[in-house]
């Protein structure tokens, strides 16, 4: 399966991996128009892209990722020893409940 990832699910959490996102044909390629810049301040603005401006929300994004499956894991481990803990409980009742039989045979 070769699919493309999207922004909230891509194929890989390492940006140098990802795909450069493509400029919209219908927004200009800078952060502000034409009309309202000046010849100056479009050299200061080339760096300023879509892409750049979504790299914060896409690290939200990855760390929140990450958070979650942190937090699922811990339930899991937490369930498990809980688990562990009454079964450990069930087989000392179930001896006990032996040894008390045993006892009210013998006598």
């Amino acid at each position: 399966m070769n699919t493309a990832g999207t922004i909230d699910r891509p194929l890989t959490r390492d940006p140098q991996k990802q795909a450069p996102m493509k400029p919209s044909t219908s927004e200009p390629a800078g952060s502000a128009t034409e009309h309202v810049t000046t010849t100056g301040a479009n050299a200061s603005r080339q760096n300023r892209t879509r892409e750049m401006q979504l790299i914060p929300e896409a690290m939200a994004r990855a760390h929140m990722h990450d958070r979650l499956r942190e937090a699922d894991v811990e339930r899991h481990a937490v369930r498990l020893a809980t688990a562990r803990r009454m079964q450990r409980r069930a087989e000392r009742a179930s001896r006990r409940a032996r040894r008390a039989l045993a006892m009210a045979v013998m006598h």
